[in-house]
């Protein structure tokens, strides 16, 4: 008994560990065109971000029930080892893409783990792959569409109501709306977001007894998995900032305006519906449909493929390494044990090569760093360049003569 508690406990702080790297994660979802329209300053923006990352974690509890009784068959003999398993592929797979500067989705992530560690310890029948199709994979190909396509239309729109009105005027109009609808999204991935680790916490209560299967997630696991997200996302995720502030397209503020407002529309109706879709994928595809939509049209498609790719890639990923996990932590304590231990040394690795190339709050602001040197620019996001030929001119030729 003391061992099951022990475990619990440990698949409890795991997943909040889990919460807090979705947060900084995903500060950029955000965040990300407001800091690069200069409608707020970072440190601002991230610590407005948090409070209300930390607010939506109490509005609903749908996307929760959707994990903990949902994709995962509670009855099917799950154990909490198996979802300190998931926790582990999620995790790693969230700081891998993190340092590449990649905004791939911490939901996908969760939710692979969760079923390739399910799938290797209880067999197939431990997924509703019914409700993987209706609410997590169908919702991943249609909400960045819908989300694209309406920040597309909203674009389009503003700039054509604003096109008498002064540059000066609109900008400041617009982007005073981009701190309301940026709160808005904040608000809107606390609702979705947070909710997925409440999740996991009432799935491990359910499987050790704690809880009654179906249950709905305690206020005290509402609170900490509000907290966690909170936290991490005011710490920031600057590289991620980086690249959907600056290295999809150059967002002005009636894009930024339009592609938050619309991403906020979905991820708040598909909260109340309980569809655990990826709030990533929503603002990524709102930034590409405002790009599209903007002045000149330009999108960085380059950056976009790589977003894309890991995308496809996530769910598929980050079951592997669930199931990897499953496939030690099945062991006995001292597989799980082992499989932390290795957890701990990957993430420690990830972070030791992250500060050889750090990028802080000062290169997210024109690009530049507040000294004035060049920003540290992930090496996801920016091509090799050839150096510049060397020329020379006429004078300087007669010069040396």
């Amino acid at each position: 008994m003391e061992h099951m508690t022990f475990l619990v406990t440990v698949v409890i702080f795991t997943a909040l560990a889990f919460d807090f790297t979705n947060g900084f994660h995903d500060t950029a979802n955000a965040m990300a065109t407001s800091i690069a329209t200069g409608a707020l300053r970072p440190k601002v923006a991230v610590a407005i971000s948090g409070v209300l990352n930390l607010a939506g974690a109490f509005l609903s509890v749908e996307v929760a029930k959707t994990i903990s009784g949902g994709i995962i068959d509670e009855k099917a003999g799950i154990r909490p080892a198996v979802v300190f398993a998931a926790l582990i592929g999620a995790i790693l797979w969230n700081l891998v893409t993190w340092l590449r500067g990649i905004p791939s989705s911490s939901s996908h992530a969760l939710y692979g783990g969760l079923i390739g560690a399910t799938v290797v310890a209880v067999g197939m029948h431990g997924v509703d792959f019914a409700v993987v199709v209706t609410k997590i994979i169908i919702p991943a190909v249609a909400s960045p569409i819908v989300a694209g396509v309406a920040a597309w239309g909203a674009t389009r729109l503003a700039y054509r109501i604003t096109r008498r009105s002064s540059a000066s005027a609109s900008g400041k109009g617009f982007k005073a709306g981009q701190i309301a609808s940026a709160s808005l999204v904040s608000l809107a991935h606390g609702t979705n977001d947070a909710q997925k680790t409440m999740g996991v916490i009432t799935l491990t209560l359910v499987s050790a007894g704690v809880l009654a299967p179906h249950s709905a997630p305690p206020l005290w696991v509402i609170v900490a998995s509000g907290a966690a997200i909170a936290a991490g996302t005011y710490l920031g995720g600057w590289r991620i900032i980086q690249t959907l502030g600056k290295g999809i397209t150059t967002i002005e503020a009636p894009q930024g305006f339009a592609a938050q407002t619309a991403s906020a529309t979905v991820i708040l109706t598909s909260s109340h519906m309980g569809y655990g879709l990826s709030t990533t994928q929503v603002c990524s595809g709102g930034i590409l449909g405002a790009g599209k939509g903007g002045g000149t049209g330009q999108v960085n498609w380059s950056t976009a493929r790589r977003m894309t790719y890991a995308w496809c890639l996530t769910l598929p990923a980050a079951a592997a390494l669930g199931g990897a996990g499953a496939l030690l932590a099945d062991r006995g304590t001292w597989g799980v044990v082992l499989l932390g231990a290795l957890g701990a040394a990957a993430s420690g690795w990830i972070y030791l090569i992250n500060r050889r190339r750090p990028i802080d709050a000062s290169h997210v602001v024109d690009g530049a760093a507040a000294d004035g040197s060049a920003p540290a620019t992930p090496l996801a996001v920016v091509p090799a360049q050839a150096p510049a030929p060397t020329t020379t001119t006429a004078a300087t030729t007669t010069a040396a003569a």
